[in-house]
């Protein structure tokens, strides 16, 4: 009898241990990683010196795996059927990747040997079996870093602010180490306020204004799912699995202060810059291939971030039940081609991601560097006609 209680009691342990350590997949990670749907994000980091590889190791054994338990988790059904984060042993050998890189090529020669590496860790699928993420060391020069360092996260795990927090919480302040990481806040006015000052009628008139654009927006995007199509273009091939087919990355650097420069001139925002920069410079792509295809139908894809934040939030806080950015999936489609955009350093880097084959990705991006040169000349020769 002790013996059949002493095993009960063990029972329950170990449920209650598998209890704590599970956790609901969301509805948008099991959408993110289906057998429709399966999608990864590749963040690159680029350093002045050569990463070591214990060095790497260690700081992913006592640095990364910390950070989330998603980094160590895997999806399972329960006895339900639901899916789950179940935490399991994390085997680094099979993320850690240290790839074979070719001796004695030039910088350019690299640059295309790690475009081509992108493309082709990009098409392959993470396994099911293990936590979805890899770790990719490429120690060979480009013409940008003396070694880059790839990671490959699912997109289950957490959308791009999640996971570039996850990132930035592995760096440290150079000044102070003992400091936490900071960044600018952005100021958000109060809608309180706002409302306030208001009266009656121009709210009503707000609310409604609001809900009208939501039901002719959403009507829209019905018939444009449905029925509408964009035309076929230099940057659309019309193919179907073309999400299947390899890609090809291009990246570019600009400077801040000049896109500030035409920010002040033109009264705009930088990201009305920065999106008027790449607009201009897809269509300058698409006429120089057709001339045509200037009045062709097509139609951007934008992905907002659909948390109210102000700042950077430590992984810490993020994963906080009360967290003011949550941990997690919270971003929504307004209405291809990708694009990526960081700034640092007073740089602004824009990252192009083009189907291989079908879009020229250097081509493209000479077309945006043009494009920002035209916006930027204006500027000056504006300043100049007003001076005289």
């Amino acid at each position: 009898m002790k013996m059949e209680r002493e095993i009960e009691a063990n029972k329950i342990r170990m449920e209650l241990k598998e209890e704590e350590e599970s956790e609901p997949v969301s509805p948008t990670a099991q959408y993110l990683s289906s057998s429709t749907l399966s999608l990864c994000i590749l963040a690159i980091l680029e350093f002045e010196q050569v990463l070591d590889d214990s060095l790497l190791m260690q700081l992913v054994k006592d640095v990364f795996l910390s950070i989330s338990p998603r980094f160590s988790s895997v999806m399972v059904r329960d006895e339900n059927g639901a899916k789950q984060w179940k935490r399991v042993e994390v085997k680094l050998i099979n993320h850690v990747k240290f790839p074979f890189c070719p001796s004695g090529l030039s910088p350019e020669s690299y640059d295309k040997y790690l475009g081509d590496y992108i493309s082709e860790i990009g098409m392959q699928q993470l396994p099911q079996s293990q936590p979805l993420w890899e770790i990719h060391l490429i120690r060979s020069p480009t013409s940008h870093a003396a070694c880059t360092l790839i990671f490959k996260l699912h997109h289950s795990l957490g959308d791009g602010f999640s996971l570039m927090g996850a990132l930035l919480s592995c760096l440290q302040r150079a000044d102070d180490p003992s400091l936490p990481l900071t960044l600018p806040s952005v100021f958000l006015p109060s809608k309180a306020k706002d409302e306030s000052n208001g009266s009656i009628f121009t709210r009503v008139l707000k609310i409604f204004s609001t809900v009208s654009d939501t039901v002719l927006d959403f009507c829209w995007n019905f018939v444009k799912i449905t029925t509408a199509e964009d035309d076929q273009t230099p940057i659309r091939s019309g193919d179907d699995g073309v999400e299947f087919r390899p890609v090809r990355v291009a990246t570019m650097t600009f400077s801040l202060d000049h896109v500030k420069q035409i920010k002040t001139k033109v009264d705009a925002t930088i990201n009305d810059v920065v999106t008027g920069i790449i607009f201009l410079g897809t269509r300058l792509y698409m006429q120089e291939l057709r001339h045509d295809s200037s009045n062709a139908i097509s139609t951007a894809l934008i992905l907002l971030n659909t948390r109210v934040f102000r700042s950077y939030e430590s992984v810490k806080d993020m994963l906080k039940h009360d967290a003011n950015a949550p941990w997690g999936n919270y971003f929504a489609f307004l209405h291809s081609l990708s694009v990526t955009i960081i700034s640092y350093m007073e740089k602004l880097r824009v990252s192009v991601v083009a189907e291989d084959g079908f879009i020229d990705s250097q081509k493209l991006k000479s077309c945006v560097e043009h494009a920002f040169e035209v916006m930027l000349n204006a500027t000056v020769e504006t300043k100049f006609l007003n001076s005289h």
